[in-house]
């Protein structure tokens, strides 16, 4: 059904998306414009809440920056760009102490007579670094910039909103060069389509995860922003280097559920079930090696015994640490019949982050003007073909501040806001045929799990790339030929990341960081 703009959608900034960048970006954006926050679910809604292990940050005078740095261009495996690095790692102490300012409770730990700072330590940080909220970081996270964000009167939040398509200058076949008009919308509540135009809109959109059959990621991780990028002409990048999770519980009652980094800078060692530390074979730092190294070395094990799942062993460490420090992951352990203090923790990797994404600077301005790009839809050059535990986070704190610094000059600049038609349906109808959707959405989940996974072969992407074609196809008939719903509009952008995915994977003729194709087993000279 088609709508007119409503006068409670009228703003200079659009925000699509509210977890921490987008949240963040609103709360100091909103000093300099009125700003409409959208999300597709409730607001809390976000991989940001899913969040367990925190955000590594240089706060220790044991640590320093420059260890920071090596750490995280390590484990990028040569495709970091190493000013954004600096640039982020150097600004982050400030984007926390803002955190700090405004609420969030990180644990602490006493020393001597003072409280400070209890850091984590993760999988390839060669120091403690990591400050979190216990095991639920990202819902703490997310309580205090939500609550915060609700609180300003410059901030408006519509939930239940599914972004459609971007509306660019192009499109309306304007003169001068093409810009971001606004977007198309669907209002979950009304199932009306709505045109927003704005001078601005953020993408904040989060990854992709539900392109896998086994995500850690929750059911909005659907590469929405990532699609409509592509859709307005924005070329993506990296897209092939998709992080897989090393530690996802392997339990049919929790198949998202995440066993955090942390657990492993604890002590826990992920062994097979003959209890051996299988991990040393393929490099010296064993479980502590980064997610790429860790999770390629479980899938061949797996894949050479036959077994279905791997397994933590954290016991070493007790009850009494595991309830104080993982309070929330041993509580959901206990809860399917697994104590952590006892017995070893079923393991399975899991798709986790998209490193690639919509080419960004740190203030996150794209090729489109008018278009900016903030966390994990974004792709700056900070986790090159491989990120570094804890560091999104920290990457998107930065990216939201530079953002929102830039809001005045370019509003200064942009103009009045130019007027979107309504949504044209046609001979649009409701769909008769909802299974094709049900089944279009496992079938793409399936697929790219068995062809285009931790480990690919060139004959396995031309087989995922041969038949994505194909659900492409059936996707967009679909979607011009019956009125749109939610579920549609997230196959369609699940289907299309998925192909770029391939195509990415494809043009990459190497195995670097995530990306391991057996056919392309070395690294090229030139990344």
């Amino acid at each position: 059904m088609a709508g007119r703009p409503s006068q409670e959608f009228n703003a200079e900034v659009v925000v699509v998306g509210s977890g921490i960048a987008g949240l963040s970006f609103a709360l100091k954006s909103a000093k300099h414009a009125r700003v409409l926050l959208l999300t597709k679910k409730n607001a809390a809604e976000s991989n940001t809440n899913y969040a367990q292990g925190g955000i590594a940050c240089v706060t220790s005078s044991e640590d320093s920056a420059e260890l920071h740095i090596r750490d995280t261009v390590l484990a990028g495996a040569g495709l970091c760009r190493e000013r954004v690095v600096r640039e982020v790692i150097h600004d982050g102490p400030a984007r926390v102490a803002e955190l700090i300012e405004l609420g969030v409770r990180f644990t602490e730990r006493r020393n001597g007579k003072e409280q400070e700072p209890d850091l984590g330590k993760e999988a390839g940080h060669s120091k403690r670094r990591v400050l979190h909220a216990g095991d639920i970081t990202g819902r703490e996270l997310e309580r205090a910039l939500l609550s915060a964000v609700r609180a300003s009167p410059r901030i408006m939040i519509r939930e239940d909103i599914v972004a459609i398509d971007l509306v660019t200058s192009k499109k309306r076949k304007l003169s001068g060069p093409n810009r971001v008009l606004g977007l198309y919308v669907l209002d979950g509540a009304t199932q009306r389509v709505l045109p927003i135009p704005a001078k601005v809109v953020v993408l904040a959109t989060g990854g992709c995860g539900k392109c896998y059959l086994y995500t850690t990621n929750p059911g909005i991780a659907t590469g929405d922003g990532v699609a409509m990028a592509y859709r307005a002409g924005v070329a993506i990048a990296n897209m092939e280097f998709v992080q897989f999770h090393p530690t996802c519980l392997f339990h049919p009652s929790a198949p998202s559920f995440l066993i955090s980094e942390a657990l492993r800078g604890e002590g826990g060692v992920v062994v097979n079930a003959k209890g051996e530390d299988f991990t040393r074979k393929t490099d010296p730092r064993g479980s502590l090696a980064p997610r790429d190294i860790v999770a390629r070395a479980i899938d061949e094990e797996m894949k050479a015994s036959g077994a279905a799942c791997v397994y933590l062993d954290i016991r070493s460490k007790g009850a009494v640490f595991l309830e104080k420090r993982f309070p929330a992951i041993t509580s959901t352990l206990r809860g399917l019949g697994i104590d952590p203090a006892l017995q070893p923790i079923p393991v399975v990797p899991a798709a986790h982050y998209q490193c690639g994404g919509v080419p960004a600077q740190l203030n996150g301005t794209t090729e489109l003007s008018g278009l900016w790009a903030l966390g994990e839809v974004a792709c700056t050059g900070l986790h090159g073909a491989n990120r570094l535990a804890s560091n999104s986070l920290l990457e998107a704190l930065v990216m939201a501040h530079r953002a929102a610094e830039n809001v005045p000059a370019f509003l200064a600049k942009a103009g009045p806001v130019v007027s979107i038609p309504s949504w044209k349906e046609g001979k649009a109808h409701d769909a008769d045929e909802m299974v094709v959707i049900t089944h279009n959405w496992k079938e793409i989940r399936q697929l790219m799990w068995d062809y285009v996974g931790i480990a690919r072969t060139t004959k396995r992407l031309r087989r995922a790339q041969s038949r994505l074609r194909l659900l492409l196809e059936e996707v967009q008939e679909f979607y011009w030929n019956f009125r749109v719903t939610g579920d549609l509009l997230e196959l369609r952008n699940l289907a299309l990341c998925a192909a770029l995915i391939v195509e990415s994977s494809l043009a990459r003729k190497e195995s670097r960081g995530l990306n391991a194709n057996a056919d392309y087993p070395k690294l090229r000279k030139t990344p």
